[in-house]
């Protein structure tokens, strides 16, 4: 079964674009929220894109409606949860989100609404973000007695830096898509509720690139920035070795000779 024909309760998948795969949070009358069925849903997508990704190349990650993207986890759901019941979600919210953050292809955030605790976090780990104009950021998780808990603490301090951050995250309170733009949450604000298009547009362009080339540029940001210099620089490297034998690279350097554009076939 195609991914795209593939049911999910809490999800929608469409293909826009060529070699582009639009998820869409579909719970509206819920603002997004993320309920245990829509992280088994996230979950069991991610697994199966890391596993086999079929021939998309990148995805764009959104909300149904323009009113909220993602109202972090369904508090409706967990009102009156107990311990275990509320760590046992919390553990499949884990894994999802790092799954995501993990996965090799790039995903882009079109954030078509506000995003606030868990749905902020959710665009965090992303690749990076696209957001609307009259959008609201906000990890309010302290004021309701917890704290975020999927990279919130750690990814929000690597985009504005560490006191911005714990300003954010002490008060709970909201800023706009421009602060977050001007601050490095976000990669563009767009005018006239467009997010979700100009995403489409990036994702194509980025699916119209080499995708190994593509999912070794992921990888090297990733990981090496969590090294030393040195150590990155030859990680970066190996990274790059691994693109000199492939197909995709003869093709690129022929097409650029030949004056045409490139046909890319991930191999």
């Amino acid at each position: 079964m195609s991914l795209v024909d593939q049911h999910y309760d809490t999800i929608e998948l469409a293909r826009p674009r060529a070699h582009v795969l639009q998820v869409t949070l579909n719970r509206p009358a819920s603002g997004n929220a993320i309920s245990t069925q829509m992280g088994h849903d996230l979950l069991n997508l991610w697994n199966r894109l890391t596993a086999d990704s079929e021939d998309y190349r990148c995805v764009v990650l959104t909300g149904s409606g323009n009113r909220i993207f993602c109202a972090g986890g369904d508090l409706k759901e967990r009102n009156g949860m107990s311990k275990s019941t509320w760590q046992r979600q919390h553990e499949l919210f884990e894994r999802m989100y790092w799954t995501l953050i993990d996965m090799p292809l790039p995903v882009i955030a079109a954030v078509n609404g506000h995003a606030y605790a868990g749905g902020l976090e959710l665009a965090l780990s992303c690749d990076f973000i696209y957001a609307d104009l009259d959008v609201r950021f906000a990890l309010t998780e302290v004021t309701l007695g917890i704290m975020p808990g999927a990279g919130g603490t750690q990814l929000l301090p690597r985009a504005v830096g560490q006191r911005r951050a714990k300003e954010i995250l002490m008060t709970g309170a909201p800023f706009t898509a421009q602060q977050a733009l001007e601050w490095g949450v976000v990669s563009q604000i767009c005018d006239g509720s467009t997010a979700v298009e100009r995403a489409l547009d990036t994702a194509a362009r980025i699916a119209e690139n080499a995708p190994l080339s593509v999912r070794q540029i992921k990888k090297s940001v990733r990981y090496g920035g969590e090294m030393e210099l040195r150590t990155a620089l030859r990680f970066e490297v190996e990274a790059y070795n691994h693109l000199v034998d492939t197909e995709d690279r003869v093709e690129g350097v022929l097409a650029f000779n030949e004056k045409r554009k490139p046909i890319f076939q991930g191999k």
